[in-house]
């Protein structure tokens, strides 16, 4: 009859052992002999059975159920086994969101984030690098930012499934992988993920305070030339901190999808009525470089990184999917939104160009007549889909610093959360003062 001690099954007669363990074997002498001349001669073999059986742990030798000197044979049940638990541990069955975002919510915050203002320069991109040039080096920018994050997701799965979590950050997986790789790098994991959160902050930081001149420059764009007279942006700013601050309290990304996706509709309708006018009395290829001077090169790829790269909400998004898989792929939420993204911005960037020529701006909407509706409302829809923006852009911030403090706040962690906010809304402001 077989039994069972732990994770081991003995098959045979169970009088023989008291316990797996050696110091136990040591009060039978048959056995404590045995084990220790098969482990000395590296005897023990593992098998596992073809049929989908039990993995069997062959200790002592024969292989047959029959007994010699007291020696007894145990099979390890693949249930039992932590190797085995390990890959059989499905991280998203296992992953709980109060609010789960849907494929398509995922997708709406993944073009809100790549579409941003980066977009209305890219024609002084292709100035930079030539209608052909500019073609080319966008795809292959695209691609270089799209591979990034698809690496950084699927490993992201992978250590789900090595160290039995569900979710992690841009941080979280740079740690875990250097505790998971090589010895020489284990050390560097502490290191690494603050060199990672405080890189993210810093650029998501400053990103949030750019967008802040941003929208005030488009709406001062619409009042200056209606008022007469020029406006100090400062005020504006300040006049649009309440909303910015409103905007902020939303409390997670399923509630921020409808405003995402109503700038979504900003941005489309602006870009489109600048595509009326970049597709009007266009002159001739022949007038534009085809290859800029090398020397201009760099120019452009600072500027198409900076407009196409969102690696910062590509962790954060994936965390909040109720079907994260579907976020890579060949098909998959990622491949979908940057190929979208890369034909927009190749679009507007060589059609702008193939317009104004040297003339070009570095936003594309300042090339528009200021006298024309169509142009002061593009700029009005401009600033109002950059608006949208800020709250995906600030929800990176806020997971950095949130994660760092709420231990300290389990009490009262609404309060804490809110006044966090608030006090990072609010602290943009003497920074943009100083970006003006």
């Amino acid at each position: 009859m077989p039994c069972s001690y732990g994770a081991i099954t003995q098959v045979g007669d169970c009088s023989k052992v008291k316990n797996t363990d050696w110091e136990s074997t040591e009060k039978d002498p048959i056995l404590y002999n045995s084990r220790k001349k098969r482990t000395n001669d590296h005897l023990v073999t593992a098998t596992t059975n073809t049929n989908g059986g039990p993995t069997e742990l062959d200790t002592f030798l024969p292989q047959d159920n029959s007994n010699t000197n007291g020696v007894t044979k145990y099979k390890v049940t693949k249930g039992n086994d932590l190797e085995a638990a390990n890959t059989e541990f499905d991280p998203f069955k296992n992953r709980q969101n109060d609010h789960p975002t849907t494929n398509l919510n995922t997708l709406t915050h993944l073009l809100k984030a790549s579409l941003g203002t980066g977009i209305l320069s890219m024609p002084a991109a292709f100035q930079a690098a030539g209608l052909a040039l500019g073609i080319f080096s966008t795809i292959l920018v695209s691609i270089i930012c799209t591979h990034c994050a698809y690496i950084l997701v699927t490993s992201a799965h992978e250590l789900y499934k090595r160290a039995h979590k569900t979710k992690m950050s841009f941080a979280d997986v740079a740690e875990e992988a250097c505790l998971r790789g090589p010895k020489w790098a284990r050390g560097f994991a502490g290191p690494i993920r603050q060199l990672v959160l405080v890189g993210l902050f810093v650029t998501y930081f400053m990103t949030c305070s750019c967008y802040a001149v941003i929208i005030a420059r488009n709406f001062n764009y619409v009042i200056d030339y209606y008022v007469g007279y020029t406006t100090e942006i400062r005020v504006t700013i300040a006049a649009l901190l309440v909303p910015i601050i409103l905007l902020v309290y939303v409390p997670n990304l399923k509630y921020l999808a409808p405003v995402s996706m109503i700038a979504n509709v900003f941005m489309g309708i602006g870009l489109g009525i600048t595509f009326y006018y970049l597709v009007t009395d266009v002159p001739p290829v022949s007038e534009r470089n085809l290859v800029a001077d090398i020397s201009t090169y760099p120019v452009f790829f600072s500027i198409t990184i900076f407009a196409i790269e969102a690696i910062g909400v590509v962790m954060p998004l994936e965390n909040h999917m109720a079907t994260p898989q579907h976020f890579v792929g060949l098909c998959g939420v990622l491949n979908q939104g940057m190929s979208g993204v890369t034909l927009v911005y190749m679009v507007i960037g060589f059609f702008g160009y193939l317009k104004y020529g040297d003339q070009v701006e570095g936003s594309i909407t300042l090339n528009l007549p200021k006298e024309a509706y169509a142009a002061q409302i593009v700029n009005i829809l401009i600033a109002l889909a950059v608006y949208g923006t800020f709250g995906l852009q600030f929800y990176v911030c806020l997971e950095i610093a949130w994660d760092g403090i709420k231990k300290r706040f389990q009490e009262n962690a609404r309060i804490a959360e809110y006044t966090l906010r608030t006090i990072m809304a609010v602290s943009k402001v003497p920074l943009q003062t100083i970006i003006l």
